[in-house]
């Protein structure tokens, strides 16, 4: 099958154009999709922050071109549509673009009709990145598909908002809505909080305002060394699987709370066919990430989706090189996309974040080709065969053919302010140490006076949603 697969003509005549317009200059996604396209010869451009960071060193990157002057309101994206004719006119011919972070891919869906003379772009109909971002239509969309979700209370008052974190059972997750609206530099807004007492659920409501988009409350599924798992997938019209696959977060940063760090190609049945009968049934196409939490009873719970790719893509790479981003240049070019032939049992690891996340005390997970002892199901035969013989390692940074990018990334990285760094070497920021603190104990028991167990035979006393009256601790996951 490799060699089949290797005899199949890669026409790279059409240049692609890799969007960020979130300001990340150790996005290591980025650098995958330029490296990913680069060595099949197409020519990349990349419309990023100013010089590109370490990204912006890669041998595979043509030129580096400048967002919209001044930013972009992702409600009014039009400026967008004046930034990409001007990086077509200077291309000089039509180019396939890929977005590769939720804002870059909601805001393009909103100006496609614009940008279709120029750009080769998936159809996402009826402003479908926007809908799937959005933290109260995706659970919307999971209750009415049977696609398990955490329990999720969309208050309409603080009040609500205090009495739905008491009966979901304190620590609780706060989302925003539309996180891609939120003010930079806000003072406690972020994305995703853990809120810890009913009077911080209540503060957080009463800033929806200054947020943008409403506030979620969603049960806190506590987590473990089996609990993070994520899919990936490239899809072509009608929601048809290009390339897919599943894998499990076995290493984070911050702890069990943050980004991959390391992670596994393991197929799992649950996770790709929940993922994959939503991209059917929305009729998605185009590259999406996922991300799902294993609960307490062993039920994967979609927790998160990204209409784009994620930064671990290249960890779905198959024995001959296939990844969803060359996949979707395949489709969008209208060549055809070969059969995916094997590749699960894969490593990938973003080096800067694995040493941090070591550096904690958790160590870089070893190589278990034969068994996966902290998954409660068996590994089949088969499985254990083909990951003893292709448990290959990708790194984010490192490339013995591209070492540009991985020098200035640690530079830059080692380089980021002694003040922060002095941070780092005692140990995570206190915001970090809180967050897990959180996430590693089990969540308490519902009903149960937040501030402590109830003491060997003594009468568990609930304490009303407006007793509480601790410091914020405003954690992020």
């Amino acid at each position: 099958m490799k060699d089949t697969v290797a005899m199949h003509a890669f026409a790279n005549h059409v240049p692609a154009v890799v969007l960020r317009l979130d300001r990340n200059p150790f996005h290591h996604g980025t650098l995958g999709a330029v490296r990913s396209l680069g060595r099949k010869g197409v020519e990349v451009h990349a419309v990023v922050e100013a010089g590109g960071g370490p990204m912006g060193r890669s041998r595979y990157l043509r030129a580096v071109h400048p967002g919209p002057v001044g930013g972009l309101d992702p409600e009014t994206p039009e400026g967008l549509t004046e930034c990409l004719n001007g990086v077509s006119e200077q291309i000089g011919r039509p180019a396939v673009l890929i977005a590769m972070d939720d804002l870059s891919a909601i805001a393009v869906s909103r100006v496609a009709p614009m940008l279709r003379e120029r750009f080769r772009i998936p159809h996402q109909p009826d402003n479908l990145p926007a809908r799937v971002a959005d933290k109260a239509e995706l659970s919307r969309l999971c209750a009415r598909w049977d696609v398990p979700h955490p329990e999720t209370v969309v208050p309409a008052s603080g009040a609500e908002a205090a009495e739905a974190a008491w009966r979901l059972g304190l620590p609780v997750v706060a989302k925003w809505s539309r996180p891609w609206l939120l003010p930079s530099g806000a003072d406690g807004l972020r994305s995703t909080t853990l809120v810890h007492t009913t009077a911080e659920a209540r503060r957080l409501y009463e800033r929806s305002a200054e947020a943008g988009s409403r506030l979620l409350l969603q049960r806190f599924l506590p987590a473990g060394p089996d609990t993070d798992w994520f899919f990936h997938g490239a899809f072509t019209r009608g929601g048809h699987p290009l390339l897919a696959g599943s894998g499990r977060k076995e290493l984070s940063w911050p702890v069990r709370t943050g980004l991959t760090a390391v992670g596994r190609w393991l197929p799992d049945p649950a996770v790709e066919e929940a993922a994959l009968r939503l991209a059917e049934r929305l009729g998605y196409q185009g590259i999406l990430d996922l991300d799902f939490r294993r609960d307490e009873r062993g039920v994967f719970r979609l927790v998160d989706f990204n209409p784009r790719p994620g930064a671990q893509f290249r960890l779905f790479t198959d024995t001959a090189g296939l990844d969803v981003v060359q996949a979707m240049y395949l489709d969008l070019t209208g060549q055809r996309v070969p059969q995916p032939s094997g590749g699960a049992g894969r490593v990938f690891v973003a080096e800067n974040y694995a040493l941090l996340a070591a550096a904690r005390g958790r160590s870089l997970p070893r190589r278990r080709p034969a068994a996966d002892p902290a998954s409660p199901k068996p590994v089949p035969a088969a499985e254990r065969g083909q990951a003893a013989e292709r448990a290959q390692v990708e790194a984010a940074w490192f490339a013995s053919d591209d070492l540009r990018p991985f020098l200035a990334m640690l530079a830059a990285f080692l380089g980021r302010g002694a003040a922060k760094g002095a941070r780092v070497l005692r140990g995570v920021p206190a915001q970090g140490r809180r967050t897990a603190r959180a996430v590693v104990r089990a969540p308490r028991q519902r009903g149960r006076e937040e501030r402590g167990a109830t003491p060997a035979g003594a009468v568990s006393r609930p304490v009303p949603p407006e007793a509480s009256a601790e410091p914020d601790e405003l954690v992020t996951r």
